[in-house]
């Protein structure tokens, strides 16, 4: 497995310098043309190759969509960076910057609460998806045919008494969030932590990160935490222009089927 794995890898580099036929792409390998075919295949079916009218092959649009989302990525982890700090240091609590990726939402930055008591979050890790106000920010801004479909493949761990049971209540919650334009997770995953999060958008209005402020119960009541709703809004909407280029960034309004 691990060999066609690197074959296959090996085809990528080829086709970078341009089309190739199957005779080419197996002569580069140094295997013969049936093992050459079956790889071409297997990446042409992921959308990693296309096979052209003139049968020879060249590298797919999958290939240059993934490149674009990790570019754009990395991109407003950039822009949005400093602008995290700054709410933390108003605020005094954690900070968090997540991004969907298939059927995970991950954290991909966060500035620490200067208070003794702190969250255990890491960057890097999945959050919950079906509590997490992060998620219900990215997850509610799908199109509704892709969030129903979503929303009932995706297990309901019961965290808390608060957690939400099931695929209807979910997409009850993500479409109030889609309305309100922000998330709230208050004890959802965790009895004694809150937290609330907003849509970092994307030129074209799609919500392309979404950041949170979360902090433990004993340091700030829910409605505490409420009352920084503003505050967490202003600072979404700041990182949206900055990273869109644009003074005004367009909401997300429609569902595509």
């Amino acid at each position: 497995m691990s060999q066609s794995v690197d074959r296959a890898l090996g085809i990528l580099p080829l086709l970078a310098k341009g089309a190739a036929g199957l005779g080419e792409v197996a002569e580069e390998l140094g295997v013969h043309k049936s093992t050459a075919l079956r790889l071409l295949r297997t990446l042409h079916e992921h959308g990693f190759v296309y096979r052209q009218p003139d049968g020879r092959y060249r590298l797919g649009a999958q290939l240059f969509a993934l490149a674009a989302e990790a570019v754009e990525s990395l991109d407003v982890r950039t822009v949005a960076h400093p602008h995290l700090v700054e709410l933390n240091r108003l605020t005094g609590h954690t900070v968090h910057l997540a991004l969907h990726q298939d059927d995970e939402v991950v954290y991909i930055d966060k500035v620490e609460s200067r208070y003794p008591v702190r969250m255990y979050s890491r960057i890097g890790r999945p959050v919950p998806l079906t509590v997490a106000a992060v998620a219900k920010v990215l997850l509610a801004d799908l199109p509704e045919a892709e969030r129903r479909s979503l929303a009932e493949r995706v297990d309901y761990p019961r965290h808390t008494a608060r957690s939400t049971p099931d695929a209807q209540a979910f997409l009850r919650e993500l479409a109030r969030v889609r309305d309100q334009g922000w998330a709230t997770d208050l004890g959802g995953h965790e009895e004694s932590v809150n937290c609330l999060g907003a849509p970092v958008r994307g030129p074209g209005g799609q919500a392309v990160a979404a950041l949170s402020v979360s902090a433990p119960s004993v340091v700030v009541t829910a409605e505490g935490l409420l009352e920084l709703l503003p505050l967490v809004l202003r600072t979404a909407d700041t990182i949206s222009r900055e990273y869109s280029g644009s003074p005004h960034v367009p909401q997300n309004d429609e569902d595509t089927p």
